[in-house]
């Protein structure tokens, strides 16, 4: 809360500061408001003038040229649908003048967020002449460009220095970011896709269609399913990793472990095979027909599981990828072999960094080892490591890769509501999202969707970093 005050106390102290600059500033401040270089032309620092009007002329002709075309149809994504007529006099087919919806829509949002910077641009243009005015007033030097850009080598360095990656961040996230949350808010599927196709807004439809039930879509049927998992999933996923990391450091850092060095050198090279090979290869060795099938059948296993229920006993191999609870199973497992090794490394940094006098002291006050694990090393591996698990947990509610590479060609589901809304019984939301995409081309459902992915993930994020941040507990481990 105390964040979005000052945030909004910030703005608010941007625009007191433009209306003071416009009703005190000279002549030179007002000019500003028509040619941002004027005010600089005023106070001898052309250079600074000249950049400014430059400025000040491509957005302008960015706007005309561009921007405003698509500013004007962005209020309904186009209405000229495209339409291929014979002309006479070329004896060949040619194509009208048509609307591109998508085009639309991404080129009208580039257009508005470049108005919207040009708008504060002008607002801190305004500001800054100001700002000279003053210090001209009180004869106080007024920096030259070369000055300007010492200072932007030395005590603004950091401004520098962050002006490329913000850069990019707003090209490449913050815009596509945008653009995937508009798409929720249109009618952009397979029967309205573009350049043949003209979509348009449809407001919260897509909402109301993916929570509402009805007879025609299942997408409130698959969303519940789909959530629970990709929550029990992620849970699983990470607390398995977690601890299984922990305690498999502990192992090769304990002095009675004989040959430490060789079995630490076997969980790395795990890591550095390629996980999507790692992941086909498991796939292929838990298929129906794989080895894993093989070697349980000759032991007796498939037949065992059979006796007691949890195999069907129609089935002369053990579903481990094909049958809904057989196959979450399984890809927990694989993935507590996938991501144990990363967790070794991590932990085994941690625990060397444990302060041995409290250990020492703990087994000088007859404290066991389980007491000094459960008292000492995980509230420690907690405080260290706690911002590496929230994004771990995170990171599994994304987890693409294990669940597809897994799944994919491999699981069918016999679930026809989830089959309605392309999705199976071990799709989280990411696959399901990348399958609405990839195999069913419902953008609008995929985005909302996305929505619900950063809402979940924003939220869980937010509310774990302020819990682990409260308080200040690194005297404890002193």
């Amino acid at each position: 809360m105390k964040s979005i005050k000052n945030f909004f106390c910030s703005i608010g102290r941007f625009f007191k500061d433009f209306g003071v600059a416009v009703v005190k500033g000279d002549i030179w401040v007002k000019l500003s408001l028509l040619i941002m270089g004027a005010g600089y032309f005023g106070r001898k620092q052309y250079v600074k003038g000249v950049l400014m009007t430059a400025l000040q002329a491509v957005i302008i002709a960015f706007t005309v040229l561009f921007g405003l075309p698509y500013i004007g149809k962005f209020d309904t994504l186009g209405d000229v649908q495209r339409e291929s007529v014979y002309d006479p006099a070329l004896r060949k087919n040619v194509v009208n003048d048509y609307d591109h919806s998508f085009k639309i829509l991404l080129f009208g949002l580039i257009s508005i967020i470049v108005i919207i910077v040009a708008v504060v641009i002008w607002i801190r243009n305004v500001v800054s002449v100001r700002k000279l005015q003053v210090l001209a007033e009180n004869g106080k030097h007024i920096n030259t460009f070369r000055e300007d850009v010492r200072e932007f080598r030395n005590g603004k360095f950091h401004i520098t220095l962050l002006s490329l990656p913000v850069s990019g961040i707003v090209c490449f996230t913050i815009v596509p970011l945008l653009v995937i949350i508009l798409v929720a808010f249109t009618s952009y599927n397979k029967t309205h896709m573009p350049p043949a196709e003209l979509f348009t807004w449809v407001g919260f439809d897509n909402f109301e269609k993916m929570f509402s039930s009805s007879l025609t879509t299942t997408f409130n049927y698959s969303f519940g399913k789909v959530l629970s998992w990709t929550l029990i999933w992620a849970v699983a996923a990470t607390a398995t990793t977690y601890i299984g990391g922990i305690l498999l450091s502990m192992f090769l850092n304990n002095s009675k472990t004989k040959l430490p060095k060789m079995w630490r050198t076997f969980f790395v090279i795990a890591i550095a095979v390629p996980q999507f090979v790692s992941l086909l290869l498991v796939r292929n060795f838990f298929a129906d027909m794989g080895i894993v099938n093989t070697i349980c059948n000759n032991l007796g296993i498939t037949d065992f599981l059979k006796e007691i229920g949890w195999v069907r006993s129609s089935l002369d191999h053990i579903p481990f990828l094909t049958d809904p609870t057989w196959a979450k199973f399984t890809i927990i497992i694989i993935n507590i072999w996938v991501g144990v090794p990363y967790l070794m490394l991590i932990a085994t940094g941690v625990l060397m960094n444990i302060p041995t006098d409290l250990t020492e002291a703990a087994r000088i006050d007859g404290a066991n080892g389980f007491q000094i694990f459960r008292k000492i090393t995980m509230p420690y591996m907690l405080f260290v490591t706690g911002p590496y698990l929230v994004t771990q947990f995170v990171g599994n509610i994304n987890n693409f890769n294990v669940i597809y590479l897994l799944t994919n060609d491999v699981y069918i589901t016999l679930d026809q509501k989830l089959a309605n809304s392309t999705a199976t019984e071990v799709d989280l939301l990411v696959t399901w999202l990348f399958k609405l995409t990839q195999n069913d081309y419902n953008y609008n459902m995929a985005s909302v969707i996305g929505i619900m992915v950063f809402i979940i993930c924003a939220v869980f994020t937010l509310v774990a970093f302020n819990f682990m941040i409260k308080g200040d507990r690194e005297e404890d481990f002193q």
